[in-house]
């Protein structure tokens, strides 16, 4: 009687050598080829932790190719919840918090008052805050933030007047 001769495994190396090739190309197949190589490492990683339970006369293309295609579904599932890189992402402004949008004058104005007038305009007449809370914030005394509030305003309609456009649209909105 001969021996039985015992099925032997390649060594996992020799697996990656041989089917590397047809695993990267299910891979693209199913996700493209920026996320395919991503694809293929999970693959082959996850196959060399299960490698040694697997039986010596086991299909190895079949079982990587089974194990790719769940990568790959795990690829595809989050890439839903990835972000996607572009070399130009649109622009999108805010419309929020932008008083006297399309009056690029006046932020302008806004802009160049000295920053406890900015400060105090901004925060008594767009978000309405009482000049006693302004106050603290700006450090002052509840007079001082009023008197910033003040000359910020008067340079603020200094500044409407001498804008021909934003004269005539400011006294629309004052004759109630």
């Amino acid at each position: 009687m001969q021996p039985r001769q015992l099925a032997t495994k390649k060594p996992f190396e020799a697996v990656v050598q041989e089917q590397g090739a047809t695993v990267l190309r299910v891979c693209r197949a199913v996700l493209g080829v920026h996320d395919a190589d991503d694809a293929w490492s999970d693959t082959f990683l996850a196959a060399l932790q299960s490698y040694p339970a697997l039986p010596a006369g086991a299909n190895v293309q079949a079982w990587l190719v089974t194990i790719a295609h769940r990568k790959c579904i795990d690829h595809l599932r989050a890439g839903n919840r990835r972000a996607l890189p572009t070399d130009n992402p649109p622009e999108h402004p805010s419309q929020l918090g932008i008083p006297g949008e399309g009056h690029p004058e006046l932020l302008d104005a806004v802009a160049h008052l000295p920053p406890k007038q900015r400060q105090a305009v901004a925060y008594h007449y767009i978000a309405g805050m009482p000049y006693k809370d302004i106050a603290v914030l700006l450090g002052v005394t509840p007079e001082a933030a009023r008197r910033a509030g003040a000359d910020g305003v008067k340079a603020l309609r200094a500044a409407l007047a001498a804008s021909p456009v934003l004269a005539h649209s400011s006294t629309k909105g004052d004759s109630k």
